[in-house]
């Protein structure tokens, strides 16, 4: 409630002032007020509309989507709670002089439109700012009736002290006002940086810095006053995370440096201005040099993997191109080919790849050329097969056999990811009573034909861990080479648009100081 009251207080303060030095110079100079309280309606409409719209639109989004939004929503009340205090904090005693000016030249046009749109803008841009801080701080708020009740309070109060400072019954030492108010609103949007980066968190959008640093739930018990005052308000949860307390911290430091600076330790507007094209290209040289030299995640395993029962599976590139399987036993060594265009690509948590099946049917020998009923029944695994009638088919049996070898390998860049080979033995019968061939799967063990092994459950488990060490790389990598050079691209553009304006402020001022002499006058 608390957060919402001063926030609604400021932010409807701030339109009333606007509107009522409007309507005071109108009214001392004898004009109308009618377009300009149209403008006040039209904004206040646009307003609620924006408030209303941004939450029925949240709403309707799944849950990952909805976190999302209330990231991209907190962080842009983030942005214009600290753009408003610095203004309101340099620019608070100009406020009349500058809206008294602009409209003594819309009266000079004779222009209702213009001081409709003076009362207008003013009014819309409070009212937009105002109805994103709000939805963003109902979102963290542990009571929303309470949060509602403060934000109403603090627009009545607003609207009651802007009437009594119109007809001059009430004064207040803005300077002051809003100095200490923004004190409170940086600690506010402080912890709005907080939340923000705990729904990107849950959007899936930042996984990284998610170590809890501190268990506050003793000094901030649930239902307490403290918890209302702390968590309810300043947004500090009972377990803050490695990341939201890096920002929080960045955050308050920066912004009340930039504020709350002493004026006569802060550097000339030629300083300030080299200061801010420094610091931003410095800001664009660290972005471009972490998106370009920082490491990418790589899947890291020895080239060389063991067998079951003994050997060794090795993957070679040869010069011809594609790979070469090497299996390894005490008996024998076998060579598979995994040739280029035979394989398919596939994804596993961000690691890209290569599946290879392969068959082939190598020679054999030392297998029988017939068989009797009982030695067809030992190898169809002790059963008689479907179709076979030792009644009436009583052999023995011609045999003719062929032996298919299937191997399923994966890599992953120049490594072996997975890697298996099964044989099938099909026997073809004839005579023995048969009237035609039957052929059956044999489903007992023949003699080895070096085709049935697989990787060792050691070496699953060391995938396993390697898996693990690139999905928290490629964490680390999104970090540091996209997601922070984004955002130190964004602050240096936002630095040097302020140094531009500096320029531009400062090209005004020594225009307006330059007075040229005529001839007239010496």
């Amino acid at each position: 409630m608390l957060a919402t009251f001063v926030i609604a207080l400021r932010e409807g303060l701030e339109a009333a002032l606007i509107v009522g030095i409007i309507a005071a110079f109108l009214r001392k100079n004898g004009k109308s007020l009618v377009a300009m309280w149209a403008g006040v309606v039209l904004a206040v409409i646009l307003s609620l509309l924006v408030g209303v719209g941004l939450s029925l639109s949240e709403r309707a989004l799944p849950q990952a989507s909805q976190e999302a939004m209330e990231t991209v929503i907190g962080l842009v009340a983030v942005f214009f709670v600290t753009g408003m205090v610095m203004w309101m904090n340099n620019h608070a005693h100009e406020i009349k002089r500058q809206l008294e000016s602009e409209a003594a030249v819309a009266i000079r046009q004779s222009s209702a439109m213009a001081l409709a749109s003076m009362a207008f803008l003013a009014v819309l841009k409070e009212g937009f700012e105002t109805s994103v801080f709000l939805l963003a701080t109902f979102s963290v708020a542990q009571s929303a009736a309470w949060a509602v009740a403060g934000a109403v309070l603090g627009l009545v109060i607003a609207i009651v002290i802007g009437w009594g400072i119109y007809i001059g019954g009430v004064r207040l030492n803005l300077g002051r006002f809003f100095r200490y108010t923004g004190m409170f609103l940086i600690l506010v949007a402080a912890g709005l940086i907080i939340s923000a980066l705990r729904s990107g968190h849950e959007a899936g959008w930042l996984n990284i810095g998610q170590q809890r640093v501190a268990n506050l739930s003793w000094a901030i018990p649930p239902g307490s006053v403290r918890s209302a005052l702390i968590t309810g308000v300043l947004g500090i949860p009972t377990d803050p995370r490695l990341l939201e307390l890096f920002g929080w911290g960045i955050y308050i430091v920066l912004v009340g440096i930039l504020v709350y600076w002493p004026r006569h330790l802060r550097p000339s507007v030629t300083r300030s201005r080299q200061l801010l094209f420094s610091s931003a290209a410095v800001l664009a040289l660290t972005a471009l040099a972490l998106f370009s030299a920082y490491p990418r995640a790589t899947l890291q395993l020895p080239a060389t993997a063991p067998l079951q029962g003994g050997g060794s599976a090795t993957l070679l590139k040869p010069s011809t191109g594609g790979y070469q399987l090497q299996i390894t036993t005490p008996q024998q060594q076998l060579h598979y080919e995994l040739a280029d265009g035979q394989q398919k690509s596939s994804e596993l948590k961000g690691v890209i790849l290569q599946e290879w099946n392969i068959t082939r049917q190598p020679e054999v020998s030392g297998l029988p050329e017939t068989l009797t009923v009982d030695q067809v029944m030992a190898l169809y695994g002790h059963r008689i097969p479907v179709g076979l009638s030792p009644a009436q088919h009583p052999g023995p049996y011609n045999v003719s056999w062929q032996v298919n070898c299937s191997v399923d390998a994966e890599t992953a860049g120049q490594t072996i990811y997975s890697a298996a080979a099964h044989t099938t033995t099909l026997m073809t019968l004839s005579g023995g009573g048969l009237l035609s061939p039957r052929t059956y799967t044999a489903r007992s063990s023949v003699p080895q034909v070096g085709c049935d092994w697989q990787l060792d459950d050691r070496w699953q488990s060391q995938v396993d861990e390697a898996m693990q060490n690139v999905v928290q790389a490629q964490l680390r990598h999104t970090f540091w080479a996209i997601q922070l050079p984004l955002l130190l691209g964004l602050l240096a553009i936002i630095l040097l648009i302020l140094a531009l304006r500096r320029r531009d402020d400062s090209r005004q001022a020594s225009d307006a100081g330059y007075r040229p002499v005529s001839p007239e006058s010496k």
